[in-house]
Parts: structure tokens; sequence; C-alpha cells
């Protein structure tokens, strides 16, 4: 199967079942067979569609006589993986992108549509590639950035227009990878070094990140011994805020796939005790996998619900909780997430609260507890932290990072990616009165 026919299956798999996609494409490129320069088309294709499904959708309305939610599903991911190759992939000769797409009809048992498919591509060209867009602002940044007219004025409203439109092109862009160092495990210097011929650079604002340009981490030396672990720099800084110190006890709630819960041990310098939980227990072993490859003897990972009180469990001196979420902040890593229906975020709330006030329970006197969430929404965050605060006198907020940027001084904080290119996350902060 060639990677413009497999990114079409795909799609069209993801469109119909609403899987996500970096599972679906990581597991359908392992076993395709094909070669790692279709691999990168493939998978190009594929996330370029996601991404910009809204623009392209647009510009087939103008073409087509019917509009694309009317069209057969494999002729409409045809037609999109076609004007995504004109729009976006200048790499590619446009007449080379127009009859790759018309070969694909009949690779895929659709000859029928041929016709249809080379005259829609080839009116996009002959307008030299224009998008005529909306006049209301709005509208327009709905289709300039693919993302759902509702999403676009819940931002603006929230963020200001400025933040809003930035947030929603930074989407669009290629996500940072990011790792941190593992300071049980190796210096700074020798990490560079095993990266020696990779883009490899400090983070400016996160102690011990670093930000790559590409290349398959797995296979450098340095991932088997455990001198990283792959985490965003949102993702570090809500760790960071836990300020979990060695010795102590910590329970991390939602702890898949384990990142935070790697870094909260390595700030307890490999003492105390790290109780990890996720309610499936595969999920579960994962976290316990990565522990073991990164030297970290004081986790301990197990399958729990985080909603449910477990009297088995220690009262801690930190307690994480990291909370199921729309994960909106994560569109420009998960990007099928900008296309769910508001509705099916209603509910979120509740379940989020409820993973607060249990994990609250086990919070010593004194003691810190986070909240935490990787959509930046306003109901899934200030809305359940300020509500946790008015029910529970018996705690109050405590700066974030404060040491570390004056921003973070809040107890509460939406970061954006204009604040140091993280995804979008929320955390806050509670101290336990004495």
């Amino acid at each position: 199967m060639s990677a413009r026919r497999l990114a079409v299956t795909l799609l069209e798999q993801t469109e119909k079942n609403q899987g996500y996609s970096n599972l679906l494409l990581d597991h359908a490129l392992e076993e395709s067979g094909l070669e790692p320069r279709d691999k990168r088309l493939c998978a190009a294709l594929y996330y370029g569609v996601l991404e910009r499904k809204l623009t392209l959708d647009h510009i087939i309305s103008k073409y087509s006589k019917k509009p694309p939610k009317k069209l057969d599903g494999i002729v409409l991911q045809i037609l999109r993986t076609g004007l995504y190759q004109l729009l976006c992939m200048q790499q590619i000769p446009d007449m080379a992108a127009v009859s790759e797409s018309v070969k694909l009809t009949k690779q895929c048992r659709k000859a029928s549509a041929s016709g249809f498919v080379n005259a829609v591509l080839r009116s996009f060209l002959r307008d030299e590639k224009r998008i005529d867009y909306p006049e209301h602002a709005l509208e327009k940044a709905s289709v300039q950035y693919s993302a759902p007219l509702w999403l676009v004025k819940e931002l603006t409203d929230t963020y200001g227009e400025e933040e809003a439109f930035f947030f929603l092109e930074n989407a669009l862009a290629a996500p940072p990878l990011t790792i941190r160092r593992n300071p049980l495990a190796v210096t700074e210097e020798a990490l560079l070094a095993a990266f020696a011929e990779e883009e490899i650079e400090k983070h400016p604002l996160v102690p011990m990140a670093y930000t790559l340009k590409g290349g398959n981490i797995r296979k450098n030396t340095a991932f088997e011994k455990g001198w990283f672990h792959v985490q965003d720099a949102a993702s570090q800084l809500c760790a960071m805020a836990l300020d979990a110190k060695p010795g102590m006890t910590v329970l991390d709630l939602c702890a898949a796939p384990g990142g935070k819960t790697f870094t909260i041990a390595q700030h307890m310098e490999g003492t105390g005790r790290v109780y990890a939980f996720d309610l499936q227990p595969q999920r579960a072993g994962l976290i316990e996998k990565g522990a073991q490859r990164l030297h970290l003897e004081n986790v301990f990972a197990e399958a729990g619900d985080a909603s449910v009180w477990n009297e088995n469990l220690p009262r801690a001196d930190r307690v994480l909780c990291d909370v199921p979420c729309s994960g909106v902040g994560v569109i420009r890593r998960k990007p099928e997430i900008r296309y769910k229906d508001r509705a099916a975020f209603a509910g979120l709330p509740e379940l989020q609260y409820a993973i607060l006030e249990n994990g609250a329970r086990y919070v010593k006197e004194g003691g810190l507890l986070v909240y935490s969430t990787c959509t930046i929404l306003k109901e899934e965050n200030q809305q359940v932290a300020e509500r946790f605060l008015r029910e529970h006198p018996e705690f109050e907020p405590a700066a974030l990072i404060p040491q570390l940027h004056e921003r973070l001084e809040a107890s509460m904080m939406t970061l954006l990616p204009s604040f140091c290119n993280s995804d979008g996350f929320f955390m806050a902060k509670f101290r336990r009165k004495n």
C-alpha cells in the first residue's frame, strides 16, 4: 500500500471511529512495511489533513456542488490530501499532487470520482490557490486556523483575540520535542554529548529541559541508559510546582503515561515513595516499565480509580491530581480533539472536581495539593479550582513556582505557547492549613 493510500485509509478510520491519531498512526506505520521516506510522507499527510480539515473543506465547498458532508468518505479524504499537498507541501510538484490524487481514486475503487477529483484540484490551481475567507473576523479565523467557531469564540472571550489567534496558529505548527534530563543518571555535559549529532538546545526557562529538532530518540543509547524521558515543558513545570522533597510520600493519582511521576521521583532524589495510579492496569504497567528504565526505585505504580477513596493509601506530603480533561491545550499534538462536539466535554468538570476532592483527603496538614489539566477551557480549570477553595476552607492558595518566574508567583495559571512554547496547560496549587 502506498503512503498516500495508507494516509487516506487512516483518515477515514479516524473520522469514523474517533480514535486517537497518534496511536492509530504509530501502529499502522509499524505494520505497513513502508520505507522511512514513505512513512514520513504518510505521517505528514495524515496529521496535516487532520490539522487543516476545516480549511480544506471550505475550499472543497467552493468547487463542489455537493457539500463535503455529502461526499463519499474516501473521495472526501482523497480531495483533502490532494488539496493539502497543493496548499502546504511545496516540495511536491502541483501536477504530481493532482495526478497522484486521481490515481488514488482508482486504487481505492472510486474510479467514477476521478474526473470530479481532477476538476476540483485543477480549479483550485487555476485560482492560484486562493482561499475566499469569510468577512467576519472570527469566522475567518475558524477557516484560517481550522478551528470550530465555538472554540475560536471561547478562546477569544477568555484570552483576547491576539492571544487566542496566536494559540490557534501555533497549533498548526510542529510541536516541539522536549525532554527532561535524569539528574540521577547523567550530567548535562554527557547528555549533550550523546546528542552531539542532533540539534539540541537548553530550554530557556525550565531547568533540566531540552528541545530537540527531530531524530529517533529511542534509538539513541541515552534512552536505553535512562538518561532522559520525553516531557513537555508545561508538564515539567507542573511537577516542579508540587515541590516534592527527598524522603516524602507523594501520590500521583492520574499518572499515565508517567512523565510527571518520573520528574517528581527525580526531585526526591530517588528516595521516599511516589505512588502512581491509572485506571487501566496496562497503563500503570507502562509507568512501572518507564521507572525501571530511568532507575527510579522510589516509584510504585498500580491500577486505581482517582475518584474513589482508597483506605490502604497513606496520608501524603504531596498529592497531584492531573485529571482527565478535554485536551484542548494539546491540539497541536492531537489535532482530532479540535473537532469534538462541545457537548462531549459537559460532564468533565464534575469528574474533575470529584478527583480533586478525593485527592485532598490524602493530604497531610501543611501538605500541598496540585490540580492540573492539559486544557485551557475555564470551566475545567479556574472554575474547578475556585469552587474547591470555596468549599474547602481547610485549604489555602499556594504560590506555584515563585523562584522561577514572576508570573509563577500566582496560585493558579494557564500556560500558553506564548509563555514558554509549551502545550496549553493549567495548574493550581493549594496548601492544607495546619
